[in-house]
Order: C-alpha cells, then sequence, then structure tokens
C-alpha cells in the first residue's frame, strides 16, 4: 500500500528526489578490454568444422585424428600425456563430458601407433581422416599410415 500523496493535484512540481553519494561510473565492464578480433589461441581451440565454415577449408597437410573420450584405468595418464605430445591437441567439452583429440601428421606415425594401441580397443574411440569420420578408418587407413613407420 501507498502512502498518501499529501500534495495538491494541481501542483505541477516534481517531488524531491534523492541524490546519490556517489555516481557509478558509466563503462561496461568487464567488456572494455575484450578484443575485436580472437587471438590465435583462441582459434587454435575452435572445432575443426566450425573453423571451416568460418574461414574456409585451411590448407593443411593430410593428418589422421584420434579423439577419446576420458576413461578409468592406468592407461589414462599415458594416453593423455601422447595426446599432448601430438601435432595438435584440442580438449572438447560436450555435455557428455569431456573428449580429447589428438592430430597427427604422418611423419609422426609411430606416436599416432602408440596413442591408438591404448585408445584404439575404446568403442567410443573415433579415428578422423582430415577431421572427416571416413568409411573404414581404423581397418584401412590406420594400417596404411603404419606403413609411413621406418
Amino acid at each position: 500500500m501507498k502512502p498518501a500523496d499529501t500534495r495538491d493535484p494541481s501542483d505541477n512540481t516534481l517531488p524531491a528526489v534523492e541524490v546519490p553519494d556517489y555516481r557509478p561510473v558509466e563503462r561496461f565492464w568487464p567488456y572494455v578490454d575484450v578484443p575485436e578480433q580472437p587471438g590465435e589461441e583462441e582459434l587454435a581451440r575452435l572445432d575443426p568444422s566450425l573453423a571451416e565454415a568460418l574461414f574456409g577449408a585451411a590448407r593443411r597437410p593430410f593428418s589422421v585424428s584420434l579423439e577419446f573420450p576420458v576413461f578409468d584405468g592406468p592407461d589414462f595418464a599415458r594416453a593423455l600425456e601422447l595426446a599432448r605430445a601430438s601435432d595438435e591437441h584440442l580438449e572438447v567439452r560436450h555435455a557428455g563430458g569431456v573428449r580429447h583429440r589428438a592430430r597427427f601428421y604422418p611423419q609422426h606415425a609411430e606416436r599416432l601407433r602408440d596413442l591408438f594401441e591404448i585408445v584404439g580397443r575404446l568403442d567410443a574411440t573415433d579415428v578422423l581422416i582430415d577431421d572427416r569420420p571416413v568409411p573404414y578408418a581404423r581397418e584401412l587407413w590406420l594400417p596404411l599410415v603404419w606403413f609411413l613407420i621406418p
């Protein structure tokens, strides 16, 4: 319930308003220091399919990527170490959890094989050829890459 206004209805003067002791600063914190263009690190973390849609197809050499989820077991620490030592490592966060994507170029086929020996037994592991799932990637493409191992 509002208190009764004691002013005369014909009086057009504005009511007195309290003046605050301080005035807020008129800037849009915390957005002031955000650069207009994304940095190199932010671009590297983009999902490859999104980066291709935004910037077009990148000129990259042939690559094989392994994408695997977090799993329980003593081998996970070694798998994560090998993934981080890959040519490019990306942590992809989904509603279902975290997946790790490790990209390997042909000159590092041995490191690719070492990681696949650990994570290849998982059904949730995906083998991507140039960032795309292709038929028979495990059965055909990986053995072809193994021929590159000296």
